[in-house]
């Protein structure tokens, strides 16, 4: 299926030797006003609570926005596929609790200086987290600006299914695909979809190449045989969804009719056949985006397009305002990446147990876009979901927790699409639209959980629905009734 990760579980990579530096131990805290023996100022956490991803994203910082400035070097001619990134990182962050030291996820890349409110700043870095302590302590609500200065040798790396992602390095650049943790790979970020922030990126790379970020190209600048490529993403962004791929691309920019600007990259060196259906996918974009203008509202951002690289990591991925491609753009992929910016980017999941909510939408749009082009409707791809047998393990996924090797299995998004069939059939076509939209409305720029896609779904409909979602969604068995 278009945009699935590969099936095969590999054990993760070895983590890279970081350097542990200035590390300072903090002062004791003082007991809080009013509640002897209790810290007023404490330690966030390393990871927000997601039981997938234990350590990903961070407590007791909400972060508003990341200015990243990228220097980046590929690897040369005939060289092992390694290159080297240096980076300054200049984070706006908002404290949401007392602090007396907290965390950015970071892997792989060396940090060398910190500075908090324009003054360097003790930290510490292991193999997962940098660790920062402020002096003097963070209040809540406070905000301020942190600095990270950072850089080392690119790789290629995986993730716990063995899966390339994050900044995986190219014979020509690399390509920039983060789902679900792999943005600290290449920049110190607050890794989880619960924190959104706008971006800004200065990417520098050799003349020549070409470095597509998020959102819409404030211009080039070339000196000294470098070039710098500035991007700006003003709307809210969990960090899996940016990105900063490098290659030989072409770009093509337009306005759709429904007024949003297009920008495309396009690997130079795709193959005739290739470069044929992605030209031929693309040039559909601006009719999709006024056919889920209709079902799922008004497009969510400032700009859309497509890079299409002729590298591949096996899967496609709907990053923010720029879904990536590996090798060649699909009809059908086009369409479900194109989807996902409103259901996935602009609703993202409240923990990673709920990436249903992205892929089955997902998937669902592709059945409604192939029914609106007079090829399969929804209804037969529904049943093409049905007929697989009931001893079939597809079946044993449950849907709304299917474990962190799980969320990219075929029932994530097959069956995530069939229970939205179903719950069509169930409610009716005006109420199913009608929750489409309202959905998006009311969840746009946050995240959400499938708890409040079922509340959502009986106060649209006026129907209880527990029965039929806990058939769906929670039985490790195929639907008979529903």
């Amino acid at each position: 299926m278009p945009a699935r990760r590969p099936a095969p579980l590999k054990i993760p990579l070895a983590a890279a030797s970081v350097l542990v530096a200035s590390l300072c131990i903090a002062p004791a805290a003082h007991a809080a006003p009013g509640n002897p023996g209790t810290p007023r100022y404490g330690p966030g956490t390393a990871g927000v609570g997601d039981p997938y991803f234990p350590l990903a994203g961070n407590g007791g910082i909400d972060v508003l926005h990341y200015d990243l400035d990228l220097d980046y070097t590929p690897p040369a001619a005939g060289a092992p596929l390694t290159g080297e990134l240096q980076g300054v990182a200049t984070i706006d962050l908002v404290a949401t609790q007392d602090l007396r030291s907290f965390n950015l996820d970071l892997r792989g890349l060396t940090a060398t200086q910190v500075v908090v409110g324009g003054k360097a700043m003790a930290f510490s870095q292991d193999d997962k987290e940098l660790v920062v302590s402020p002096r003097p302590k963070l209040k809540a609500g406070a905000q301020t600006e942190v600095v990270v200065t950072y850089g080392g040798t690119t790789t290629r790396p995986e993730d716990i299914e063995g899966a390339l992602y994050g900044w995986v390095t190219t014979a020509d650049g690399a390509m920039v695909v983060n789902e679900p943790d792999g943005a600290p790979t290449w920049f110190p970020a607050n890794d989880h979809p619960t924190d959104k922030a706008s971006y800004s990126f200065e990417i520098t790379v050799p003349e020549g190449l070409v470095a597509v970020a998020n959102g819409l190209l404030q211009g080039s600048e070339t000196s000294a045989g470098r070039t710098t490529w500035l991007w700006d993403a003003p709307d809210p962004m969990a960090a899996y969804l940016a990105t900063a791929t490098v290659g030989d691309f072409a770009l093509s920019q337009y306005t759709a009719a429904n007024g949003t600007p297009i920008i495309d990259a396009i690997d130079a060196d795709l193959i005739p056949e290739n470069r044929d259906i992605t030209n031929a996918s693309l040039a559909l974009t601006g009719e999709m985006l006024t056919f889920f203008e209709e079902r799922y509202g008004p497009y969510p951002f400032i700009a859309y397009g497509a890079i299409v690289d002729d590298d591949s990591v096996g899967y496609a991925l709907e990053t923010q305002t720029r879904s990536f491609f590996s090798r060649v753009a699909r009809e059908g992929t086009v369409a479900h990446e194109l989807s996902h910016q409103w259901m996935g980017n602009h609703v993202s999941p409240e923990r990673w147990s709920d990436i249903w909510l992205n892929e089955g939408w997902a998937t669902y749009s592709e059945w409604l876009w192939s029914e609106d082009q007079g090829r399969a409707t929804a209804e037969e791809s529904f049943q093409e979901v049905l007929a697989i047998p009931a001893d079939d393990e597809f079946w044993e996924t449950v849907v709304r927790d299917p474990g962190p090797f799980g969320i990219f299995s075929g029932a994530v998004y097959d069956r995530g699409a069939a229970t939205l069939h179903a719950l069509r059939g169930e409610i009716g076509d005006d109420a199913f639209f009608a929750l489409a939209k309202t959905w998006v409305a009311e969840f746009g720029g946050g995240t959400a959980s499938t708890d409040d896609f079922i509340a959502l779904s009986e106060s649209v409909s006026g129907q209880q629905l527990d029965a039929f979602f806990d058939v769906w969604l929670a039985a490790p068995t195929k639907p008979v009734s529903w």
